[in-house]
């Protein structure tokens, strides 16, 4: 793909950028105790994620930079729901510490080893972040709704072979690529590049 001719401005990344701009006003509702408000919020902002990669797709406009700012925005809202989390319900949350503390490591941990090894912050899009990031999603609202909480602790198990996969997709490719959707695809790399 040719970055001189990548459309920088589009609809689908103004829904990125719209993403990332809600990470401030959930965080304000967190701040003034309004959980109903952040919950609102928060399925708007995740809305945002299912909608910007629809619009690239349907619209003939994915580019390198929009699957760049799609991770931007969706590691900005999960670090924002993690910090939330924290400020409007942290009776649950120690209950449900080590459990947190898988999903958020499962976000952190890839980005940092692909940031460490190639200098930017990764791209993936695997099919198991896609699945771990709904399951992660529901069991949020379901838990700190008060409704079930065993979800949350499945949705740990996902997140954590989740990371394995893409920390596993950085260490077998030997420079960035986006949209590597399994480890299968990162060994097809792998090959070609030897």
């Amino acid at each position: 793909m040719d970055q001189t001719k990548e459309q920088i401005v589009n609809l689908p990344n103004l829904v990125s950028l719209i993403r990332i701009l809600m990470a401030p006003v959930l965080i304000y509702f967190a701040l003034t105790q309004q959980p109903n408000w952040f919950m609102g919020i928060l399925l708007f902002a995740v809305f945002t994620d299912v909608l910007d990669g629809f619009l690239a797709r349907t619209l003939h406009q994915i580019t390198k930079m929009g699957s760049h700012l799609d991770s931007w925005g969706d590691f900005v809202i999960y670090s924002t729901m993690a910090l939330c989390a924290w400020l409007l319900w942290p009776d649950i949350l120690q209950r449900e510490m080590v459990y947190f503390i898988i999903i958020v490591l499962s976000f952190t941990l890839p980005a940092l080893v692909g940031y460490s090894k190639f200098r930017m912050f990764t791209s993936y899009h695997t099919w198991s972040v896609k699945l771990a990031v709904f399951i992660t999603v529901v069991s949020y609202v379901l838990l700190f709704t008060g409704l079930l909480d065993w979800p949350f602790r499945v949705a740990a198990v996902f997140c954590l072979y989740a990371a394995i996969e893409e920390i596993a997709i950085t260490l077998l490719i030997h420079h960035e690529h986006v949209d590597v959707r399994t480890v299968w695809q990162a060994l097809k790399y792998n090959r070609e590049n030897r």
